[in-house]
């Protein structure tokens, strides 16, 4: 029996399926838990395959390659610290998330799942069995009770491992990032540890993997939920946590406690980070983008500078008779500030050619909506011409407002591999564009100062598809309609309480309508960050066909 115990917890980005990558990195973070002199290595959850694996953890071959990694890495045991790894599990004939105990160079102990979350983004009932009700795992005479991160957002695991002996808590996670995720995780976490009187280390996976992000943000509470260690977000970080055995119980030492980032600062970050994720991990060498003039594609074009460096983002302007001076020279000049690759393609030619090609067949000519899809959509055909030669990705750049309400083109601006922006409301776009021009976020790599023009966050937006137009013609108000959107959206208030808050009725029954009609579109859209905790997707799954209006 110990009197002392160093744990390390490894806050790091897998990526998904990449067996000998995800290998390597455990064996870098082993190096450091052993120069830290830690006696146990703690990963995230599933980390061997990466977080979530989806369907994709019901090849037997993939259970096969995850099994052979975590031999491989418990080699790694056989002198330094034990290690405690996340990995699909096969255990007579069933399929379980767990957490396995390498040491001495063997697998020790496996503990699995009970609590399988089937909410939002989460499906784990699809494809994992449910874990029995679990026990303490021995480490050198201690009892550590092994909570896999749903299992901790109900009092029963904790609690049954309380009950038979824990003394320490050691959760790993897979906790994706969404605006007020962290307070709510510790609120969780001091729940448990308030029941149980027993001290919690919390380790979180940190990357973009597909629409999610996931944070980091690990962290240590001793057992009277005093916060004893916080790690950065967004970052990989490893660090170790000393516990000593007291009278009364373990107690967690206190270590560095990294600031907790503003709202507004972490959704940037997180925009950054799943843009360059996705683009790294899936091989693209650079990414492409229409750069209009408009607040929404030079918020995008900062965020790519800043995820990948000026030398890999390439802006086109692509500008037709209503393209307005001020927007070409919004444009040049924020393509300018950032220092990348910016070049013109009119549309004038292509945009008569189809015009004439359809005019036999539409014999009342062509014009109003029809003709600014055309436009739309030849702007997305170039893009996606000039993606398929270089193989750099076109990323789309429509907001939440707008992909709500159907404000966009299919095949038009909506054409692209991913979206930054995909769940950030246009009011939040405006002030995140005014939150790049005062700062540089954490590892961006684009350049300080003012980088999004003033003109471009002052002046009325607009498509710029007709003569003057502008978004509010066909739209409310952007602070009333993003307000009216939150609402039902994110909250799912009926309309009467809606129009308690001082908005027309017609004006919400309108938004209504306008968003569940717009529901075709957002199944055929580009994949985006999730922001909030109603991500378009798995947050939200609604019918295409719906007569249904709460409005009405």
């Amino acid at each position: 029996m110990t009197d002392s115990l160093k744990v390390a917890l490894a806050q790091l980005n897998p990526i998904m399926g990449d067996f000998a990558g995800n290998v390597e990195l455990a064996r870098q973070a082993h190096a450091q838990a052993e120069n830290q002199d830690a006696d146990l290595l703690v990963f995230s959850e599933l980390f061997v395959t990466g977080y979530p694996p989806e369907d994709l953890v019901l090849r037997p071959s993939f259970q096969a390659q995850a099994r052979k990694a975590v031999e491989e890495i418990a080699l790694l045991t056989a002198k330094g610290p034990a290690i405690l790894v996340g990995s699909p599990w096969v255990d007579e004939g069933k399929l379980y998330n767990s957490v396995l105990l390498l040491e001495e160079g063997a697998v020790k102990t496996s503990c699995y799942k009970v609590d399988l979350p089937n909410y939002g983004v989460f499906d784990e009932k699809r494809v994992f069995a449910s874990g029995p009700m679990p026990g303490p795992i021995d480490f050198k005479g201690v009892r550590l009770g092994l909570p896999i991160c749903e299992d901790i957002w109900a009092p029963d695991v904790t609690e049954c491992l309380e009950e038979t002996g824990a003394e320490i808590l050691i959760v790993p996670n897979g906790s994706p990032y969404a605006v007020g995720k962290h307070e709510w995780r510790m609120n969780v976490a001091v729940g448990r540890v308030s029941e149980t009187k027993l001290p919690m280390l919390y380790v979180n996976q940190v990357g973009g993997q597909d629409e999610l992000v996931f944070d980091g943000a690990s962290f240590a509470l001793d057992g009277d939920c005093q916060l004893k260690a916080q790690f950065p977000s967004f970052e990989p970080h490893v660090e170790t946590i000393k516990l000593e055995r007291a009278d009364d119980g373990w107690r967690v030492a206190l270590n560095d406690l990294a600031p907790e980032m503003p709202q507004d600062e972490a959704i940037y970050q997180a925009c950054v980070l799943g843009l360059r994720d996705y683009v790294n991990k899936n091989g693209f060498p650079g990414i492409v983008l229409g750069l209009s003039g408009g607040i929404d594609s030079a918020l995008c074009v900062a965020m790519a500078v800043d995820a990948l460096g000026p030398e890999r983002v390439r802006a086109v302007m692509l500008p037709f008779h209503y393209t307005s001076q001020a927007s070409l020279d919004d444009a040049s000049l924020c393509a300018q500030r950032l220092g990348i690759r910016y070049e013109i393609m009119p549309i004038e030619q292509a945009v008569e050619g189809t015009k004439a090609s359809l005019a036999t067949a539409m014999n009342e000519g062509i014009g109003g909506i029809t003709e600014e899809n055309i436009q739309s959509r030849l702007r997305g055909v170039l893009l996606m011409a000039l993606s398929n030669k270089t193989g750099d990705m076109v990323v789309t750049t429509g907001n939440k407002s707008e992909v709500s309400v159907g404000y966009a083109t299919l095949y038009g601006d909506m054409n692209g591999g991913f979206n930054p922006i995909k769940d950030l409301y246009k009011t939040k776009v405006y002030e995140l564009s005014r939150l790049r021009n005062k700062m540089v976020p954490k590892g961006g790599l684009g350049p300080s100062g003012e980088v999004i023009p003033d003109n471009i966050i002052t002046k009325a937006p607009t498509a710029e598809l007709r003569e003057n137009q502008t978004d509010q013609d066909s739209l409310p108000p952007y602070d009333v309609l993003d307000d009216i959107l939150e609402c039902l959206i994110e909250h799912d208030m009926p309309v009467e309480q809606i129009e308690v808050r001082g908005h027309e009725l017609k004006t919400i029954a309108r938004v209504e309508h306008l968003l569940y009609l717009a529901e075709y579109k957002r199944r055929q859209a580009a994949p985006g960050v999730k922001i909030t905790l109603k991500h378009f997707g798995r947050d939200r799954r609604y019918p295409i066909t719906n007569k249904y209006r709460d409005g009405v």
